[in-house]
């Protein structure tokens, strides 16, 4: 490896994305012919305008792909009792393959109870304990969409991961675990790192794969990347000047490692995508279309 810099190559989210959304919009079509029109549910409860961002760019993709969406837009004070009696209503209509709760709820609503309540074979999240049980054994239907998308990507850069050693940062059940499930799954090694891991930059600067998703802006710094490393960025942090940033200080790092992803235009259109993908796949299982 040269030492000093190294041009490091933007892996574009978008990209990627259009190209796992025109794949699935081929598929719908081939259901719709079956007379099978993939459906997806949203509920968001309150007002947070992230949340609502979120919601807006759901009902867009599902609109390119194909499907059938609803959104039920819930107010501030719904009672717990009136969110998981929507939910019970929706995962007995059969028009309706996938589910999707918007997180975080306010703070007067359980979602973990939202979550149980959630029929596994409609939770296109991937987050009921019967489908998280699945992923950890290998065998699953759906898988998270941050995780899944941050594969594909890792995928996109022609890297053979086997046998790579990968530091994830970021322990959260939405994005830290399973990542690190999916990446044992394909033969990585892999180490998780938090708030109370030591000599952090020690650990990192060692890794061929990092994950950062640690909700910090610019945290992850040059110092601790290794030479030509593969740098997947989760994070959607404001910087000191309110303007979108991720959890790795993208100019520090991009002359040191081989691949690097873009905030904005990196995992976030993947997510959606993955979204698309497990509401799809939903659709084939309820009506035994393989």
């Amino acid at each position: 490896m040269i030492r000093g810099k190294m041009m490091s190559q933007i892996i574009d989210g978008k990209a990627i994305s259009k190209k796992v959304k025109s794949q699935i919009a081929e598929e719908t079509a081939v259901l719709k012919a079956k007379g099978v029109t993939p459906g997806l549910a949203v509920i968001i409860v309150g007002d947070d305008p992230a949340s609502q961002v979120y919601v807006r760019n759901k009902e867009k993709a599902c609109e390119e792909v194909g499907f059938y969406s609803e959104k039920f837009a819930l107010s501030q004070n719904t009672t717990q009792q009136e969110l998981n009696s929507l939910i019970k209503e929706l995962n007995a209509r059969k028009e309706i393959n996938g589910i999707l709760c918007q997180l975080p709820l306010p703070s007067h609503l359980d979602d973990k109870e939202v979550i149980n309540l959630i029929d596994p074979i409609k939770d296109v999240d991937a987050f009921h304990p019967v489908n998280v049980g699945a992923i950890t054994i290998g065998d699953y239907n759906f898988l998270p969409c941050t995780p899944a998308g941050v594969m594909e990507l890792i995928h996109s850069t022609g890297v053979d991961v086997a046998g790579k050693k990968a530091v994830v940062m970021g322990r959260s059940n939405i994005v830290g675990k399973p990542m690190a499930m999916l990446l044992l799954h394909e033969n990585v090694t892999v180490e998780i790192t938090h708030s109370k891991t030591r000599n952090l930059a020690e650990i990192t600067s060692q890794a061929d794969i990092l994950v950062a998703a640690i909700g910090k802006a610019k945290f992850v710094t040059a110092d601790m990347v290794k030479d030509g490393a593969v740098v997947i960025d989760v994070g959607m942090d404001r910087d000191e000047n309110g303007k979108l940033c991720g959890d790795v200080d993208f100019e520090s790092v991009k002359d040191k490692c081989s691949f690097i992803t873009p905030v904005p235009g990196g995992v976030g259109p993947m997510t959606i995508s993955m979204l698309m993908r497990n509401t799809l796949t939903a659709a084939k299982i309820q009506n035994n279309i393989v």
